[in-house]
């Protein structure tokens, strides 16, 4: 009998450190994840030398919570596979867990993959649907990211568009900083907007006219900017504020997912990355009636070391590997490979 295939992952592209095992493509043996929200919170934003100070503190316990939860007493002979994010990401953050993945390879003598970060949250739909198949488009959503992506074959991607300037979680995130919100804000957004009127003011849909594949968020933070001008010295209405600032932010989204569509003929959606976590969006686009949407659980929304494990089986399955001159790449482009 043949022992399981076994890929032991790492992510730390930005502040979360997250440490898994997966059995082949889908089943998850064990997983931690440490978070730093709090750690940054006092600078409203992640500071990189924080951050990659904190991953080097926090991932040998980590990794030895998952091999133990996972019953993994013998690396050397239980496992098959490392995996490790290689970009894109922050420098510092990356190379925490880059080097400690080329150091175990060598010290059990373990094939090792580099995975690029965006094509991990396309595995998180991956892990969560065992119908997702190629071809499928991808709308992949977070602080750092805001594009579509055609994946044509796992392995083979087409960048169909991105962002012009702000990933629309960065927009979330200055947004509520602007309204005196906590961070990260795009919870705290999506938490009041709920109770809010979406059409108490108008906001620009940013493109909205536009035939192209693409997002501009920079514009719509600067007309929030503008409407709060208007309660100097008076109570903000934050629900209705923030109803209708994700109102205009998840229209612009949506309806380059339709252009998308209509362009590619492709009728599959996955949605992923942190902003899919997003209670309307989620709503959107299960509602949605021109395709069939794949959205993954929340807990693989956010960076996680889960997807990265499933890409990298993917890119083992396809014959990729790396080698001990792996080097983070803080760009790495999805479609570059």
């Amino acid at each position: 009998m043949s022992r399981p295939f076994l890929t032991l992952a790492f992510e730390s592209s930005c502040d979360d450190t997250s440490v898994a095992l997966l059995q082949d493509q889908r089943k998850i043996v064990a997983t931690a994840l440490a978070g730093q929200t709090e750690l940054h919170a006092a600078w409203g934003g992640v500071v990189p030398e924080v951050a990659s100070r904190e991953h080097q503190r926090v991932l040998i316990p980590l990794l030895r919570e998952v091999l133990s939860r996972g019953g993994i007493d013998n690396p050397a002979r239980q496992l098959s596979l490392l995996a490790v994010t290689a970009g894109p990401g922050l420098m510092g953050s990356l190379l925490v867990t880059v080097m400690a993945a080329k150091a175990l390879s060598q010290a059990w003598e373990l094939p090792l993959i580099g995975v690029n970060h965006l094509e991990g949250h396309l595995f998180a739909n991956v892990v969560a649907h065992d119908d997702l198949v190629p071809p499928f488009l991808c709308l992949i959503v977070s602080g750092g990211h805001t594009e579509i992506v055609h994946v044509r074959a796992f392995g083979d991607y087409r960048l169909l568009g991105m962002t012009r300037d702000d990933a629309v979680g960065e927009a979330y995130d200055k947004v509520a900083k602007l309204l005196g919100l906590p961070y990260p804000g795009g919870p705290a957004v999506d938490d009041l907007a709920r109770r809010g009127n979406p059409g108490a003011f108008s906001l620009p849909v940013p493109l909205r006219d536009s035939n192209a594949v693409e997002f501009s968020f920079s514009g719509l933070k600067t007309a929030v900017l503008h409407l709060l001008r208007r309660f100097e010295g008076e109570t903000l209405p934050l629900e209705d504020i923030c109803a209708s600032f994700q109102e205009a932010a998840l229209s612009a989204l949506m309806t380059k997912v339709r252009l998308a569509v209509m362009a590619t003929g492709v009728r599959s959606v996955a949605l992923s990355g942190g902003v899919a976590a997003n209670s309307a969006l989620r709503e959107s686009m299960e509602s949605a009636k021109e395709w069939k949407s794949f959205i993954p659980p929340k807990s693989l929304c956010t960076d996680n070391a889960v997807m990265i494990a499933a890409a990298g089986y993917s890119n083992w399955k396809r014959g990729i590997r790396s080698d001990l001159f792996l080097s983070p790449d803080p760009s790495w482009s999805l479609a570059s490979r």
